[in-house]
């Protein structure tokens, strides 16, 4: 595998997942309550911060965080996780001064 690290503070993906079909979740090691919010962030360690500031935000579940690769992927009702979702990325943009990707949903 090969991986690239693009300089600079950024949130390369936020999206929101709500009421997964099929295996995805079971395909993924995680349960779900209604939807699943994905997010990718450089530099990875940012992960951590956005893991914390979307379990302070809503009543969400994180099903995996990893601090190598600012993969983080969170579960719960659909408002819960958006609500997570959107704070994540707005303490990374307006404390620590990330550009992010716009948030979406499927």
């Amino acid at each position: 595998m090969i991986q690239e690290y693009v300089p600079g503070k950024q949130v390369t993906m936020a999206h929101i997942i709500p009421n997964p079909q099929g295996e995805i979740p079971e395909l993924l090691g995680i349960v779900t309550q209604g939807a699943i919010g994905i997010m990718t962030i450089t530099p990875s360690e940012a992960s951590i911060i956005a893991a914390d500031a979307a379990s302070k935000a809503g009543d969400i579940e994180i099903g995996f965080l990893d601090r190598f690769t600012g993969s983080l992927v969170f579960t719960g009702d659909v408002a819960s996780v958006e609500a997570a979702i959107r704070a994540a990325v707005n303490t990374l943009v307006e404390i620590l001064g990330f550009t992010a990707a716009e948030i979406t949903r499927s």
